[in-house]
């Protein structure tokens, strides 16, 4: 049978083609308005942000290194300059094989393994289109041998810059300190203080002394510069330029002809002096040895180098004047005269024999005095004279180790004394709740006899007794030490702050006199322990000697310098102020195992020093004073 054919349907197949059409064209023209809208918000309405970040990308800026601030003495020396040196850099983005390149530029210039090793992690740290330096303080050899073979190293470049230097070299490494590169440590340090970005030119920051302790005054403000860049991020302009800001320049209290001396002084000894102004605090000289060269730090010191100063027996990385804490001996026996004093202890006239030991009751030992045959009878005017420690053997046993240790405290011994530099330990001052907590034994009687003569667990720093014996000088007022004179900036000077401590009060102030009267017969009686220091002096003056043990000797055992080793050998001590009826200057000398006492050793160190000081500063004042009664 035969299949009929079905008619189509026209206008269902018209409606089905319209429904479709209309569909297709709101999709169109929502497409179209979605593309529309989308351009109108590109152009219009995010114009500003889009081209800012359009220009982000093309335009650079570059960091600018402020030029660092100067360090001056008080006379307008110069201690620390910036010197303009070359060095190579490399810019990794532009160098075709970086291996390669620097395997031959260190067969060309003779560079060791660990100037790559450094490299390397500059690099880590640098973005490839950033110079990044591979030899700091290129010589002239090396800077004529690159220069000369410089078209066959595309992306390895001479440039110039200012690098710290330090004309004195070690006489004043521990005082003005240095700078040393950058590390990861003073990165996270910078991050924390929200500083990181105002380095971001910078290669060095100070490490150590002033340098350190002042190093946002020194540093300077970052600067910048706009480049134009490719696409591949090299520089192809500069569009404009925000100069840095330098730092300041900072003028010291100290006098660098006073420093030689010190330094002088000193010798190979091991050692320190101090040579401090009473009423501001200025310090003066403050020398420390043995001492190194800073400007081994400022480009980055050699692994040898460091390991032996590191390694040095002799400590030469250790401020001797901050941090060497010493037993301060019987140079606090001014100190704990007064106490006794104050407290009642004893009197002006209260005498005791003294046939050359103590005895406490009940025990069995006998301290002895450092006069073999005694002094016979003593009071305390003849005990800080002759530095008779019997006498102070009895005082202190009186007093007490609280007493002692509460009044010592005002002195500022067991404190830092704040002057500015960072490198500062506040030694100890031994306590009976100290040693509880230390030992967890109680305090005995025989330890409070060491301490009343400056032994025992008591120690020091010579700029503690700088301040201690200046607080006797002045009858109480307390100074705080100091090495900035005031900052100079564009050539207006800014003074320094003299800043004081709480005073030390006593009730009766003629006890001050006592204790003044006595440490001038140190230096001017025919009994006293520096007496052959100072004979003829054309000023007058004012101190204590000390011999600090360094190793305790048994009740029988006699002590001889030349037959015991060198390092367990007595530190020589002195203390003093001049001139002794109108105090001008704190000294103070320590010098380690030496061959003799404070008397004989630290004494006639201090006299040259006072002598100097005299020279400069009294006599010229004394000379400028009559030529303008003259005129």
């Amino acid at each position: 049978m035969r299949q009929r054919t079905t008619i189509r349907d026209h206008e269902a197949e018209s409606a089905i083609f319209a429904r479709r059409a209309m569909v297709a064209i709101v999709i169109v023209v929502a497409v179209f308005v979605l593309l529309a809208s989308n351009m109108f918000h590109l152009q219009v309405s995010e114009h500003n942000e889009l081209q800012t970040r359009s220009n982000d990308n093309r335009i650079k800026l570059v960091p600018l290194a402020p030029n660092r601030g100067l360090i001056y003495d008080r006379n307008g020396v110069l201690l620390a300059e910036n010197k303009p040196i070359y060095s190579i850099d490399v810019t990794p983005e532009e160098v075709p094989d970086l291996d390669a390149t620097l395997t031959s530029l260190q067969s060309l210039l003779g560079f060791p393994d660990e100037t790559l090793e450094q490299f390397e992690q500059n690099l880590k740290s640098q973005r490839r289109f950033n110079n990044v330096p591979l030899l700091d303080n290129v010589n002239e050899k090396e800077l004529a041998t690159f220069a000369a073979h410089q078209h066959k190293f595309p992306g390895v470049s001479l440039e110039a810059r200012l690098i710290r230097s330090y004309p004195y070299a070690d006489l004043l490494t521990h005082a003005v300190g240095y700078v040393a590169k950058i590390n990861q440590q003073d990165v996270n340090r910078l991050k924390e203080q929200g500083e990181l970005a105002n380095y971001a030119a910078s290669r060095t920051i100070g490490k150590l002394g002033i340098e350190k302790y002042y190093e946002k005054q020194l540093h300077g403000t970052v600067g910048y510069q706009s480049v134009e860049v490719n696409n591949r991020g090299r520089a192809v302009r500069t569009l404009s330029i925000e100069a840095p800001e330098p730092g300041v320049d900072v003028i010291l209290e100290l006098d660098i002809e006073l420093q030689k001396k010190a330094v002088e002084l000193l010798g190979e000894s091991r050692g320190s002096i101090i040579l401090m102004d009473n009423d501001t605090g200025a310090i003066l000289a403050m020398a420390s040895t043995p001492s190194y060269n800073p400007n081994w730090f400022v480009n980055g010191i050699s692994v040898k180098q460091y390991r032996s100063l590191l390694n040095s027996k002799d400590s030469p990385l250790l401020n001797r004047a901050t941090q060497g804490a010493y037993p301060p001996a019987s140079t606090v026996k001014p100190q704990i005269a007064l106490l006794g004093l104050e407290d009642g202890t004893i009197t002006k006239d209260t005498r005791i024999w003294d046939p050359g030991w103590f005895e406490i009751k009940g025990v069995d030992r006998r301290y002895r005095d450092w006069l073999a045959w005694g002094h016979g009878w003593v009071d305390v005017t003849s005990a800080i004279t002759e530095s008779c420690d019997t006498f102070y053997y009895d005082m202190s046993l009186k007093l007490g180790i609280d007493k002692i240790s509460d009044f010592m405290t005002k002195f500022g011994f067991g404190e830092i004394t704040g002057i500015d530099i960072h490198e500062e330990v506040p030694a100890l001052m031994p306590s009976r709740g100290w040693k509880r907590a230390r030992f967890g034994q109680p305090w005995y009687a025989g330890e409070t006899l060491s301490v009343g003569i400056g032994q025992s667990y008591w120690t020091a720093t010579p700029i503690q007794l700088t301040v201690a014996t200046a607080i006797v000088a002045n009858e109480g007022k307390h100074v705080i030490p100091r090495l900035l004179r005031g900052t100079l900036d564009e050539e207006q000077v800014s003074e320094a702050l003299i800043t004081y401590n709480r005073p030390v009060k006593i009730e009766k102030t003629a006890h001050w006199q006592v204790i003044k009267d006595a440490m001038k017969k140190v230096n001017m009686s025919d009994t006293g322990t520096a007496r052959s220091a100072f004979r003829d002096a054309e000023y007058s003056s004012a101190g204590k000697t000390g011999t600090a043990q360094v190793r305790s000797l048994g009740e029988d055992e006699e002590y001889n310098a030349e037959e015991i080793a060198e390092r367990y050998r007595d530190n020589a001590m002195y203390v003093g102020y001049a001139p002794a009826t109108d105090p001008k200057v704190t000294i103070v000398v320590a010098i380690e195992n030496s061959l003799g006492g404070g008397g004989s050793v630290a004494a006639p160190v201090a006299r040259k020093m006072l002598d100097a000081w005299h020279s400069r500063y009294m006599i010229k004042d004394n000379q400028q004073v009559k030529d303008n009664a003259d005129n």
